[in-house]
């Protein structure tokens, strides 16, 4: 006898599911035939989805409230689509949109219209994802071009680095030294030396690199 499955998912244990279990209720499942998945937003290895997606059949049917209780992106939700669809064999009903329940013909119909749904959605999702993507770097660039730095915020030179950074470039001090008394690290000491001898044309008699004095 073909069976009927609820699945509700909320993302953390803090959020209540009855809002999702009303819908189950009011299609007509009972509170046995639904599988209620607690999980924070890092996990998302299912564990009672995965022994559900064992127990379904062909001819089974999957109940959902939203098509993205499925999975945390579309290339996830349609993946598991096919899976259910075309590999086990049984039907899934999506309450939130009634165009997506493969029900409505197992003849090739109800299949191509909820398959054409699915694609579009994925095409939006991916779309816009696409765009903010490009929003982003257009608003970088427009910051960039006004002056704006991004990352971490310049350093300012401590107070003593010039006469160190010459004594260092003389061979009279090692980089850890005079980082010690700088209070940097000696990798900062070698990459802000690099940074003023570069630009100004300085050949230091000495390679940059670190030191073991």
């Amino acid at each position: 006898m073909d069976q009927q499955y609820g699945y509700v998912r909320v993302s953390t244990r803090e959020q209540n599911e009855e809002r999702q279990m009303i819908a189950m209720q009011r299609f007509g499942l009972t509170e046995k035939q639904i599988v209620v998945e607690k999980q924070s937003g890092k996990d998302f290895e299912r564990p009672k989805y995965q022994r559900l997606l064992k127990k379904i059949k062909p001819g089974d049917t999957l109940v959902i409230k939203s098509i993205d209780r499925l999975g945390r992106n579309y290339e996830e939700i349609l993946e598991q689509w096919r899976l259910i669809t075309k590999q086990k064999q049984a039907d899934i009903i999506v309450l939130d949109m009634p165009l997506l329940d493969t029900r409505q013909g197992r003849d090739l119909t109800g299949v191509l219209i909820s398959d054409i749904v699915l694609q579009l959605l994925s095409y939006v999702a991916q779309t816009e994802r696409e765009f903010i993507r490009q929003r982003q770097a257009e608003g970088i660039e427009a910051a960039r071009a006004k002056g704006i730095r991004f990352g971490r915020p310049r350093l300012d030179r401590p107070q003593g680095f010039e006469a160190l950074r010459i004594q260092w470039v003389q061979g009279n001090i090692s980089s850890r030294k005079a980082a010690a008394q700088l209070g940097i690290s000696y990798q900062t000491f070698l990459r802000w030396a690099k940074e003023k001898t570069e630009p100004d044309g300085e050949s230091p008699e000495k390679v940059l690199k670190e030191e073991i004095m």
